[in-house]
């Protein structure tokens, strides 16, 4: 497989010989989380389960940073405590994603559980002069690292005159930054320099290599990570070390709204439980993966509602394959054995999701034409579901599902309906069928047979 490096910009083939190690920059738990978070996560998560079904090992990290300005204002506005403020959001943080489909990962380090491993980075790059103590705290001195640049390529001259950086009079220059902050306002913690908390960028340094060693395999996240963040963490982190700090490194495009960038002060978030509420998580998904994942995508609700259009067909496909019993049949082994090869291309080939997802849709195409055909068999369906829930469990999609006792339920209104049809009571039959759309079941006439298919509520479709 290969994935396109940032660092190097090119496409690096990622080593599967052994456990794959993934490092994935979490959020800052102050808020919900947005449809931004989860376009990078979805990302993740589709290559973590295509990885997986081709039998790799993997194991992914995904922090929680728990201790920030952000939270530590929030708890003051909110007259909590900052712990209080974080413990909500990593709550509420779960709730939405596990309802987006996604796999929970190997780990969820959070930084205040790693005060003490902060500590002896830190110590480690004062002993070797890389970082020094000034009167606001501990700073990374970024002329000891003559690399630093090579991820954002940037200059150093060019940052220096620029306007992102803050200006600081205790520290050496300008560019260094802060890997400890003294503070006294809580949360703190003593350390050897003097009570405070952890800078943000030192803080996935230490529990990326704590937990996957140096040198691991992938470091991911949004592109709006490359710099400071990710820029400063490679600097402190093969400074510290001497060896290079991951192989690749893959960066998720950004979401935008109207083609400006998502943002609290602009007052245009959608968060990921706004989202859910209306369109469900297999619409969020489709969304998230329809284009490259390196490049920008603006959400709006038209783009969304085609997805509307798309899923419905997903839903007819996999219900004319659990009701497939037409005698006659097509020979179709080599068409899905190709569109399975054409998916795998895909993801093989920088993850490319929007592909894949194309490829998907030949299937469902594929199928829905050979069930209006009536040559959809049961042989051919089974060949094709193994095909379908592979695809669809890769790519997080997921068709709601049904216990025996409710297929049962609904085999008897139909049947009634049908006796009822029979006998020209159309006004109870009529009755049964507003029974079965209050349950989302949809009925597809065919030329000798009506099945039904169980429809996901979506409130925007409403």
């Amino acid at each position: 497989m290969n994935i396109q490096d940032t660092l190097s910009n090119t496409e690096q083939k990622l080593d599967n010989s052994d456990k794959i190690k993934i490092y994935l920059c979490g959020v800052t738990v102050y808020d919900e989380s947005h449809i931004g978070h989860a376009r990078t996560i979805i990302v993740f998560d589709v290559l973590r389960k295509y990885l997986e079904s081709k039998k790799q090992q993997v194991e992914l990290i995904q922090n929680f940073t728990d201790v920030d300005d952000k939270i530590i204002n929030r708890a003051k506005d909110e007259k909590v405590s900052a712990q209080e403020i974080s413990k909500r959001y990593i709550d509420n943080y779960f709730r939405d994603f596990d309802k987006l489909n996604i796999q929970r990962a190997t780990n969820y380090p959070k930084a205040t559980e790693h005060i003490d491993d902060i500590i002896e980075f830190i110590k480690k790059l004062i002993e070797k002069g890389i970082a020094y103590v000034s009167e606001n705290g501990v700073y990374f001195s970024v002329s000891k690292f003559p690399e630093y640049g090579k991820l954002s390529k940037k200059k150093i001259d060019e940052l220096k005159s620029g306007s992102r950086i803050q200006i600081d009079e205790t520290k050496k220059d300008p560019l260094d930054f802060a890997v400890w902050k003294f503070s006294d306002i809580e949360p703190l913690w003593d350390s050897p320099w003097g009570k405070g908390r952890p800078g943000w960028h030192i803080e996935c340094s230490v529990m990326s290599m704590k937990y996957l060693g140096g040198n691991f395999d992938i470091h991911g996240g949004g592109r709006d990570l490359i710099f400071p963040h990710h820029e400063n963490e490679i600097a402190q982190s093969e400074a510290h070390s001497d060896c290079k700090f991951a192989k690749i490194w893959m960066h998720v495009g950004m979401v935008t709204i109207t083609g400006e960038k998502m943002s609290k002060s602009l007052g245009n978030t959608k968060s990921i439980k706004h989202v859910l509420e209306n369109w469900g998580p297999n619409i969020i998904r489709l969304f998230c993966l329809s284009g490259h994942y390196s490049k920008v995508i603006d959400y709006s609700e038209e783009m969304l509602k085609e997805n509307i259009t798309k899923w419905r067909q997903v839903e007819t496909c996999y219900f004319e394959l659990i009701h497939a019993n037409s005698n006659e049949q097509e020979d179709i082994s080599d068409k899905i054995k190709n569109i399975s090869l054409e998916f795998d291309k895909s993801l093989e080939d920088d993850l490319n999701t929007h592909l894949a997802l194309s490829t998907f849709f030949q299937l469902v195409k594929e199928t829905n034409r050979l069930a209006a055909s009536e040559k959809l068999g049961i042989e051919n369906a089974q060949i094709i579901m193994k095909e379908f829930e592979r695809i669809s469990n890769i790519l997080g999609l997921e068709v709601p599902k049904m216990n025996q006792e409710e297929k049962q339920e609904i085999d008897n209104l139909i049947s009634n309906r049908e006796k009822l049809r029979e006998e020209k009571q159309f006004e109870k039959a009529d009755q049964i069928r507003d029974e079965l759309n209050e349950m989302n079941i949809e009925l597809i006439d065919h030329k000798g047979k009506t099945i039904w298919m169980k429809k996901e509520k979506i409130k925007k479709d409403c």
